[in-house]
């Protein structure tokens, strides 16, 4: 009992004499902590008092795309914890081989009568157009693409693209190259915007026609990769971004990063004295890769929060910003950078 008491305090954030108060029934607690408290028992797998089991959970569901990618783990943990505190229950849903599918989530979430849903990446436009019709309140965290009428929380994708850019020309980088992900989705054509813009203000001579290539367009000096989020999809496309000449390269994942640091090295180059390397996201154990990531951290803990909190303003009747909530990401300086290869070590 006394081990329930303190595992449900500390994820609550409360007292334990808080959480005793609540399982026998006693007043002096406030409706949301108390809705609170019941949720982590839930949530830690403790069965809640006989006379409390009446008592409804809320549900909220958060949609992610898939879990091998660091990033989404970590959202979820988060954005979970804060929902627990606020008194809701959430559902995780991951998209997975032979798993439901995104619309068959959507479909067990309505079902399940869920106060609202998180979504991490994107949904269709059907799942939206059905969402809207039912009014159930949703929030996209760091969207895939494009939907109207719903709040969102992203990273700014223009400011990451301007850090690692201005990082890689300090040190003397002018043949730099980007790799994202698929060109339908969101963020990587925000990014891919951004670097042209830099390219153009730049690079001299032709800056429109460039090079065309399988894996996406760019300029002679500055190409652009589009690849599947995975680390063979990284090594894949920055195997043929390295053909090039590029001395710099600014990846849309930390994944990516890591399968171009594969591919550099498999053509004999080395990380970071033939190749410089931008990772982004800060996953977990970015710090002992080899060579250890120079990135661009994602402000995990305020987005989540941030998203988790639009979500309950909807939920509680408070009219959400009908804008884009943008954070700044962080450029974290490790080792997979250095100045370009010639160029003076003091650039």
């Amino acid at each position: 009992m006394v081990r329930k008491l303190v595992q449900v305090a500390q994820k609550v954030g409360v007292s334990e004499a808080t959480v005793s108060r609540v399982l026998n029934g006693k007043p002096g607690v406030s409706d949301s902590t108390r809705q609170a408290v019941l949720t982590a028992l839930d949530v830690l797998g403790y069965e809640r008092p006989t006379q409390l089991r009446g008592v409804r959970a809320r549900l909220v569901g958060l949609v992610l795309p898939e879990l091998q990618n660091p990033i989404f783990p970590a959202l979820a943990e988060v954005a979970g914890g804060a929902l627990v505190q606020l008194g809701f229950t959430p559902v995780l849903c991951t998209r997975s081989a032979g798993g439901l599918t995104e619309a068959e989530y959507v479909t067990m979430l309505l079902d399940q009568q869920v106060s609202g849903v998180i979504f991490c990446g994107g949904l269709t436009p059907d799942e939206s157009a059905t969402l809207k019709e039912r009014g159930v309140p949703v929030v996209l965290l760091n969207a895939a693409v494009d939907h109207g009428g719903f709040p969102q929380v992203s990273t700014d994708d223009v400011a990451a693209v301007q850090q690692a850019y201005a990082h890689l020309t300090s040190l003397g980088h002018t043949r730099i190259g980007l790799m994202v992900g698929p060109a339908d989705h969101t963020p990587s054509r925000r990014k891919a915007a951004a670097f042209t813009t830099l390219a153009r203000h730049t690079t001299t001579g032709n800056t429109t026609t460039g090079n065309t290539t399988a894996t996406g367009t760019g300029t002679s000096t500055h190409p652009i990769g589009h690849a599947l989020f995975s680390f063979e999809g990284g090594q894949a496309v920055a195997t043929e971004l390295l053909t090039t000449g590029i001395t710099a390269l600014i990846c849309g994942s930390d994944i990516l990063a890591l399968g171009a640091i594969r591919a550099a090295r498999r053509q004999g180059l080395t990380v970071p004295h033939d190749l410089s390397v931008v990772g982004y996201d800060d996953s977990a154990f970015m710090n002992y890769t080899d060579p250890p990531l120079t990135t661009l951290r994602q402000p995990i803990e305020a987005m989540s929060r941030a998203a988790v909190t639009l979500l309950a303003n909807q939920i509680h009747g408070t009219n959400p910003t009908p804008k884009e909530l943008l954070h700044e990401p962080e450029l974290v300086v490790r080792h997979s950078t250095a100045p370009a290869p010639g160029a003076g070590a003091g650039q």
